[in-house]
């Protein structure tokens, strides 16, 4: 009876103030979803704005062309005269009674309205992932799913021409998904095909998955449809189904970047006339059986989102024109679970977000060896999606349970106030090379975006640039003039500090990194870090004090001596003046990443003169970046605090270096004495 009365809860007025552990973790998860779906607020706050600020005659630009004074609405001869009409005759004609409302309120009443759609599109694909999911995900996959494709650049687009791209995709899943009845959701994605006739595809995937009524349905329907526009329009349907085949050609040159299709990419490689015809009918037919064969096995594996993705995938790749509004079925892809590892887990997924939300430039390099793979990005996602990527059945044995990753022995946080933080945590086995190569790829372009974005003018630079000199004057470090036009006066020495100056810049981190990754996985994370955090750290110095280097100070008489003397009346930095900040001096990465180089190897290198080599690095690096005229001593120094910083952080908010052994999985078990003799 004692126990039972100290086990009761309090019966004041406090309740207790400890929780369970199964309470704190929904109270977590709640605080997760809340800040998802503020997310989600802003993100769509922040597409109404701007659509709305852009001026009028820059946006919805194919929305004006439907219902201005030649739009459908007063149209006297066909739809396609303009060719900037790409909707089928059915879309024409049920654009028409719409257009009133249109042209009342064609701002707010078609973006709210797209929106809406958005959102409702997001719902349905976080209802239908494939089951079992966690509480977490089931929580979190809506605003999820909606911040995606915000974000993503079909919706972008179509938010931006006005487009009608998104219903056809939601129709698919309101048939598939929401809807009871086989007859009904076929209908609607019969109705959806109507609209955009590609979609007709998935009225085979109905048919294969013993939906037979759903693909009749979706057969009757569309036919029914055309019918109606055929006899309502018959010069229009003409013209978009015989003249233009389907679409083909309508909406700009098919041979045009937005065009994301097979038919598209054969063209912008090249190939004309009957040639590329048989070629593109070949590879479409194939694509769309393999597709289809995949979606059909993922169908029948409780799949079904996965399926119809991939069927999107398939329908992408075989149409004759997939402009960039109509390529949402890619971003529908990244519910399918590829990989053993769940390192590897997140590759496809990443790799979707990336190419649906992020233009090509971004990911792939400007060189012109790269250009078919960056010219069709999009195409490449939809045919990996829907032929190659390995995704895993459900009853497959890592489909839930994936190889887990090995981490280090826990440590206690540095400071009490600074825990550590968790996707920071000390892991051993080594990350998946694709993943690593799109983060850095990723990474580094967003900082020379951000790095040109905090360009400021000529005369705050200077001003800045006067500010150093006078610094350095005064602490008796101003070298850079001596040393500048000792270079020069030495050709032997200005060619060295120069090649070594335009080209060890890259070439030695990345070296570094890849040696790490094969040889020292674990380190390869902790060195990886600590160079973000400080390459984090220089854009914040670029940003608040942008400095003009010497060779861009007018009056002080220094020599470029990599792109020549300078005419400060029109200057002309070299070949990177128009694609870099030419006055992001301060603090210097090209001494900071060479900093970190030597660092790096005189802690790791095994041998003496490993580490003495790798010291030499910086060395070097200091002297070609004065000798050049391209930084103040002060930038050196500024580079080595961001790279001191960047290790710090990461001591701070991850731990100190792992070692290559595994933490252990339990604890040591005493061995058992020997047991007392049973009388």
């Amino acid at each position: 009876m004692a126990d039972a009365e100290h086990g009761r809860q309090p019966t004041g007025a406090f309740p207790a103030a400890t929780a369970t552990p199964g309470e704190a973790v929904r109270a977590r998860l709640q605080a997760a979803r809340l800040a998802l779906w503020l997310i989600t607020a802003l993100l769509a706050i922040r597409q109404v704005a701007v659509v709305l600020t852009t001026p009028p005659a820059r946006r919805l630009t194919d929305l004006e062309t439907w219902v201005g004074p030649d739009g459908v609405l007063h149209v006297k001869g066909s739809l396609y005269d303009s060719t900037r009409f790409t909707g089928t005759p059915f879309g024409g004609l049920v654009l028409k009674p719409l257009t009133r409302a249109a042209e009342d309120a064609l701002g707010w009443g078609w973006t709210f309205g797209t929106l809406l759609l958005v959102a409702a599109l997001g719902l349905i694909a976080a209802r239908a992932l494939p089951q079992p999911v966690s509480r977490r995900t089931s929580l979190l996959a809506a605003p999820v799913a909606i911040s995606l494709l915000m974000l993503s650049l079909p919706v972008r687009n179509a938010l931006w021409l006005g487009q009608t791209s998104i219903i056809p995709v939601l129709l698919v899943l309101l048939g598939c998904f929401v809807v009871r009845g086989q007859r009904t959701g076929g209908a609607l994605i019969g109705l959806a095909a109507a609209l955009q006739p590609t979609v007709l595809l998935f009225a085979v995937l109905l048919w294969c998955t013993d939906r037979r009524r759903a693909a009749a349905s979706t057969a009757v329907t569309f036919l029914a449809c055309t019918a109606l526009a055929w006899a309502a329009m018959p010069h229009d349907s003409v013209t978009y189904w015989i003249h233009h085949v389907a679409g083909a050609g309508l909406g700009g040159p098919s041979d045009a970047l937005a065009n994301q299709s097979l038919h598209g990419a054969l063209l912008r490689l090249g190939l004309t006339g009957p040639p590329e015809i048989a070629l593109y009918l070949v590879l479409g037919a194939g694509v769309a059986v393999l597709g289809l064969r995949r979606a059909v096995r993922y169908a029948r594996d409780g799949q079904l989102l996965l399926a119809v993705a991939v069927t999107g995938c398939a329908a992408i790749a075989a149409a004759p024109t997939a402009w960039q509004h109509q390529l949402l079925w890619v971003l529908l892809a990244v519910v399918g679970r590829a990989g053993r590892r769940a390192s590897d887990r997140y590759v496809w997924p990443v790799a979707v977000v990336l190419v649906m939300t992020l233009p090509p430039k971004m990911l792939l390099p400007n060189m012109a060896a790269l250009h078919p793979l960056r010219d069709n990005l999009v195409l490449l996602a939809a045919l990996a999606a829907a032929t190659a990527v390995p995704f895993l059945s459900r009853t497959a044995e890592h489909y839930r349970t994936p190889v887990p990753t090995e981490y280090a022995a826990p440590v206690p946080a540095r400071w009490r106030h600074v825990p550590l933080v968790p996707f920071l945590r000390r892991v051993l086995t080594r990350p998946n090379l694709l993943l690593e190569l799109l983060l850095i790829r990723v990474t580094y372009a967003a900082y020379s975006q951000v790095r040109l974005a905090a360009r400021s003018d000529r005369a705050t630079a200077e001003r800045h640039g006067h500010q150093i000199h006078s610094v350095e004057q005064t602490l008796h470090i101003g070298i850079e003039h001596w040393f500048n036009h000792t270079v020069v006066g030495l050709p032997w020495l200005n060619r060295f500090l120069s090649f070594y100056y335009e080209t060890f810049h890259f070439v030695v981190p990345l070296t570094i990194l890849a040696v790490l990754y094969v040889r020292r996985p674990v380190d390869y994370r902790w060195a990886r870090t600590a160079l973000g955090f400080a390459t984090c750290l220089a854009l914040l110095g670029f940003w608040l004090y942008p400095l003009a280097p010497p060779r861009l100070m007018p009056g002080l008489d220094f020599v470029d001596t990599v792109h020549g003397v300078q005419d400060f009346a029109k200057p002309d930095y070299g070949a990177m003046t128009a694609v870099t900040n030419q006055y992001a001096a301060m603090p210097s990465l090209h001494f900071g990443w060479s900093l970190w180089c030597g660092l790096v190897v005189a802690v790791l290198a095994s041998r003496w003169w490993m580490k003495v080599l790798g010291l030499l690095h910086p060395l070097f690096t200091v002297c070609a970046i004065i000798g050049t005229a391209n930084h103040w001593v002060l930038d050196a120094v500024g580079g080595a605090t961001v790279v001191g910083a960047g290790f710090a952080l990461t001591y701070l908010l991850s731990g100190p270096r792992a070692s290559a052994e595994p933490r252990a999985t339990a604890a040591k078990q005493p061995e058992p004495g020997p047991r007392a003799a049973v009388p």
